[in-house]
């Protein structure tokens, strides 16, 4: 319960701007910055260097890099799915610009669908700003290829602008829907567990909800997952008792592979 309890107190603080864990490492370390300080200065006798303070005190705590966690994974994954797929026309629907889509770019021109403007250029990137809840026509059917990593959750709550839509979820993932040509792929994540909304941040989804979801409209070629410690399970059958507990997830990500549904196929 305690646990429970601080872990709470440490995220309440960490939203308004208060990282208790960082501040932690900065306190442990002031004096190892001092004793290097100390050691560089003596060292400096050449004027070759000018020294300025720009102290960075929690890194030397840190590990060497992060190779886990929802992004890291997802955007891997699915940039994998993409550069093997070779799809004709790819478009993505608010993923992270500089994680999945810095990816696609390297390899592949993708338009790029988000609520907000972007105004930089980048090569083999293209912008257009899109209400993804009242999407315009013209986009219907514009592409065999589309992606929406971490993004579906967002829609309706505010957070990026957006209108306050309780039902946002299911009018974006309509819309995307109707974006895709018939067989066509999209490439979709959201956060998985215990259904609820952590308002303005996001929804979280059950597996139950989002199969029903996908009902006559899209068949699942494919599933994996990040589970609440970061790791990455890829290529997991969906058996009954994983879509009852949410693949053990109270804040996972499940990531989905799926294929549209023509009407003589339903």
């Amino acid at each position: 319960m305690f646990t429970s309890i601080g872990n709470k107190i440490k995220l309440a603080l960490y939203l308004i701007g208060l990282d208790v864990v960082k501040s932690g490492r900065v306190i442990r370390g002031i004096p190892q910055f001092i004793r290097d300080y100390r050691s560089l200065k003596a060292q400096m006798d050449d004027g070759v260097f000018a020294l300025r303070f720009y102290p960075i005190l929690d890194d030397r705590y840190k590990e060497g890099g992060t190779a886990s966690g929802h992004y890291f994974h997802q955007d891997l994954l699915v940039a994998k799915k993409v550069y093997d797929a070779e799809p004709i026309r790819h478009v993505d629907i608010g993923s992270r610009v500089d994680g999945f889509i810095a990816h696609l770019a390297v390899f592949r021109k993708v338009v790029v669908l988000d609520v907000r403007q972007t105004t930089t250029k980048v090569a083999n990137l293209e912008f257009v700003q899109a209400d993804m809840m009242h999407l315009e026509s013209e986009l219907y059917e514009s592409c065999d290829s589309l992606s929406s990593l971490h993004a579906l959750e967002h829609f309706g709550l505010g957070r990026y602008g957006d209108p306050i839509d309780i039902d946002g979820h299911l009018k974006g993932f309509e819309n995307m829907y109707k974006i895709l040509k018939t067989n066509g792929t999209l490439y979709f994540s959201v956060p998985m567990g215990a259904q609820r909304i952590e308002f303005n941040a996001h929804r979280v989804f059950s597996l139950e909800y989002l199969l029903h979801m996908f009902k006559e409209r899209f068949a699942v070629k494919d599933f994996a997952y990040v589970d609440d410690k970061g790791d990455l399970y890829d290529s997991v059958d969906l058996t009954d008792i994983r879509i009852k507990e949410n693949c053990g997830c109270h804040y996972g990500c499940a990531i989905f592979e799926l294929q549209k549904i023509g009407p003589d196929d339903k």
